[in-house]
Formats: structure tokens, C-alpha cells, sequence
């Protein structure tokens, strides 16, 4: 079965999984040690996207105002409390499961590329039972500092990873559509996912609106790219 690209890679947070509960849970928590009311998940979901530290600092500033000194010390205490609760909650998006089978049956490489920290992604993949479906998870903090998305370096190691040839990468926010573009490959935006805004606004080469659409959609971007 011919194949439109050979490395398919994912972004985590909302794009392969919502996240949102496990998260607003975790912030919700940090933000209770410093006796700050509760944000709602709607509020949480556009925090999403440039990892922990960015989600609590706008937490924060959402509940009453960023202090450096709570962040450092609440910052530890989300971290301890998500790698603890990390998958509960939290599932694959509808037609994910389906799609992944169907590219892995035509000989597609998968990999995920996320903000968050490799260990709590591979924590929750593992829990989720989906670790075993990637050829590899790179994090925000797998290439160091300052090679989170949007810097390509994530997205060009997880090229090498899977043995090259053409890629797409799939997201939910501008680090995603820009780490893509950074890199030299083609996006796919997903419009159920943490958006900021209108999902245009992503400037992706292509948008879905549920995973039972990405197969045909990879058909045409590479028509159109390729």
C-alpha cells in the first residue's frame, strides 16, 4: 500500500490527546497552595501549548496577577502533582486510535514532538498504552534549552530518528505551524484542538476536523507539495 509521506509526526496537548482536564487539575492544584480560586477548563485549554511553566505563569496571571516568587515555588508543586496524575483524564481524540492503525499499516513511520517534558510525555503515552505506536517522543527539553517548538531542531531530530524522507507534522498552535515551517515541511493544523483563535490564523498547509479526515487530506497536501 503506497504511502503519501513517511514520517507522520504528532504534537501531544491537543492534538493527539485532550489534556485538558489532567492540566487544569494540575494548575488548579498549584494555584490552591497559593490560595487562588479555580480557573474553569475553558480558561486553561488556550494556556496549553509552551509547556508547564508557561501554562502556571498564565495561570497566574489569570487568577490574580504573575508573582516570581510563587512561581518558584508553585512551579515544583505542579510538576510533582501532574507526573502523579498525569493520564487521568485524559484520552485520544475521536478517530485518532483508527488513523494511527491505518498509517502504521502502510508502512508509516509515527513520532511525537511536544512542549511538554520528555518524561511526562512518555509517562503518559505509557499509561495511555499508545508508547509503543511511535518511533520515538522528542520533548521540549529533549534538544536543551531554547530547541522547544517553535525551533525546527525538534522536529529535524525527529526526522533523523525515523530514518528520513518526507515528512508532515500535525498541531494545534503556532509553535506546531512554525516549528513545521522552521523545518522545511508541511503542517497540518487540527481545529478540535487548544486554539488560540481561529485555526486559519495557524497558517497550516492544511486543517482537519476530525482524524477520519487526515488519510485523504495527506493524499492532497502531497499533491500539492510534494
Amino acid at each position: 500500500m503506497t504511502r503519501a509521506f513517511d514520517i507522520v509526526g504528532f504534537d501531544l496537548d491537543g492534538t493527539l490527546l485532550d489534556t485538558s482536564a489532567s492540566l487544569t487539575r494540575a494548575v488548579n492544584f498549584a494555584l490552591a497552595q497559593a490560595g487562588r480560586p479555580p480557573l474553569h477548563i475553558d480558561e486553561v485549554r488556550p494556556m496549553i501549548g509552551g509547556g508547564a511553566k508557561r501554562m502556571l505563569e498564565k495561570g497566574l496571571e489569570a487568577s490574580g496577577g504573575y508573582d516570581p516568587a510563587e512561581m518558584k515555588q508553585l512551579y515544583p508543586q505542579l510538576l510533582e502533582f501532574y507526573g502523579e496524575n498525569i493520564s487521568e483524564g485524559s484520552v485520544p481524540f475521536p478517530g485518532l486510535l483508527d488513523t494511527l492503525d491505518r498509517l502504521a499499516s502502510q508502512g508509516v513511520r509515527l513520532a511525537v514532538v511536544t512542549n511538554k517534558f520528555e518524561r511526562f510525555a512518555v509517562k503518559l503515552l505509557g499509561e495511555l498504552g499508545l508508547i509503543g505506536r511511535f518511533g520515538t517522543v522528542i520533548g521540549g527539553d529533549t534538544m536543551g534549552k531554547g530547541n522547544a517548538k517553535p525551533s525546527a531542531v525538534p522536529i529535524r531530530e525527529m526526522i533523523a530518528r525515523c530514518g528520513g524522507g518526507s515528512a508532515v507534522f500535525l498541531g494545534d498552535s503556532i509553535y506546531d505551524t512554525l516549528a513545521a515551517k522552521n523545518a522545511g515541511i508541511p503542517s497540518i493544523a487540527v481545529s478540535f484542538g487548544f486554539l488560540l483563535g481561529p485555526v486559519e490564523e495557524l497558517a497550516a498547509n492544511a486543517v482537519i476536523d476530525h482524524y477520519d479526515q487526515l488519510l485523504p487530506t495527506l493524499e492532497q497536501l502531497v499533491s500539492t507539495v510534494g
